[in-house]
């Protein structure tokens, strides 16, 4: 699961739950129905101002290329679609942590962690190592499947099993749409 929902939301009408947001430093949009930290705010469908903004760089964005390059490399993964799942992610914040437990730069969670051998999830080396290794494990089982890979990634490879295809999760498609978009940006750096 990723950490941040990084594109405003409209929730139907007759939703009764309350939804929070809170716009992280990076500019990152994170909703919460139970936010577990200060800064948070109640979310309204009809509030202005928080449409999907173009893509905008910052010089940490680059801290981790190097990293990035000669671990998808040596997994044969694009590059620019690691560095859109870690921006997807955590922001490429790598103290990152997620109310499920998703760890680090790629939120592995403990169990995929330790499937890849990362013992300390939030040294961005081996974040990176697993969540890569991670990933070309699925792109493999989906036989190249950039979007099933990704699904399986942000909602696990059972929910892409019982719905036969990318799962109906607003979350999941969100994030498909958003990593591929971060991937498109990031293209032309590697």
């Amino acid at each position: 699961m990723g950490v941040a929902l990084a594109v405003a939301i409209s929730l139907p009408s007759g939703v009764a739950a309350e939804i929070f947001m809170y716009r992280s430093p990076d500019g990152s949009i994170h909703f919460s129905n139970a936010p577990a930290k200060r800064g948070y705010r109640k979310f309204s469908n009809h509030h202005r101002g928080f449409a999907p903004r173009r893509i905008v760089d910052r010089p940490h964005h680059t801290a981790f290329d190097g990293i990035i390059s000669d671990v998808a490399g040596r997994e044969g993964v694009d590059p620019a679609l690691v560095k859109a799942v870690i921006r997807a992610e955590s922001g490429f914040v790598p103290t990152a942590r997620s109310p499920k437990g998703a760890l680090g730069l790629m939120q592995l969670m403990p169990s995929t962690a330790k499937m890849h051998n990362v013992w300390r999830a939030f040294d961005p080396n081996q974040n990176i190592a697993g969540g890569v290794k991670h990933l070309s494990m699925l792109l493999e089982r989906y036989r190249g499947n950039e979007r099933l890979a990704l699904a399986a990634y942000n909602a696990g490879g059972g929910a892409v099993q019982r719905h036969g295809g990318v799962p109906p999760y607003r979350e999941t498609i969100e994030y498909i749409q958003r990593v591929f978009r971060y991937r498109d940006h990031y293209r032309a750096q590697f």
